[in-house]
């Protein structure tokens, strides 16, 4: 199904690019909301469906099961690696995993297999960090 490109649309994409990083729905539209956009969560929540779907946006699960989005920077099927603290992302090609994919969908006798892989852990920095609060301890 294609969306129409409406403004309210232009915008949640405008406001995800803007960002910078993943973000919740619910977080982007109380950023909508505060510039007084007049656009629903309804409405956020579709949009971004629209631009996961057509690859302007990356979209992957959090730790927690709750779904985020950001504006997507690499085109066709990647990885990323997500610090659980700060929340900075790194997208990663992953050969391996595609070649697992592949043969562990085949020795089942699936076909057409798609997968997502996100590795959440601490970058350099934050684990830095809370090593050395340790430490202060």
């Amino acid at each position: 199904m294609v969306q129409r490109n409406t403004w309210q649309r232009d915008r949640v994409r405008e406001a995800l690019g803007d960002a910078g990083g993943f973000v919740s729905a619910q977080r982007l539209h109380a950023t909508l909301r505060d510039e007084n956009t007049g656009i629903g969560l309804a409405t956020v929540y579709r949009a971004l469906a629209g631009l996961a779907a057509q690859g302007d946006a990356d979209s992957l699960q959090s730790p927690e099961g709750e779904s985020l989005y950001r504006a997507c920077k690499t085109l066709g099927h990647h990885h990323h690696l997500i610090c659980r603290s700060c929340g900075l992302t790194v997208e990663i090609e992953a050969t391996d995993v595609e070649q697992w994919a592949r043969r562990t969908a085949a020795q089942q006798g699936f076909s057409e297999a798609e997968h997502v892989v996100d590795i959440f852990g601490l970058c350099a920095a934050c684990a830095q960090a809370r090593a050395s609060e340790r430490v202060a301890e």
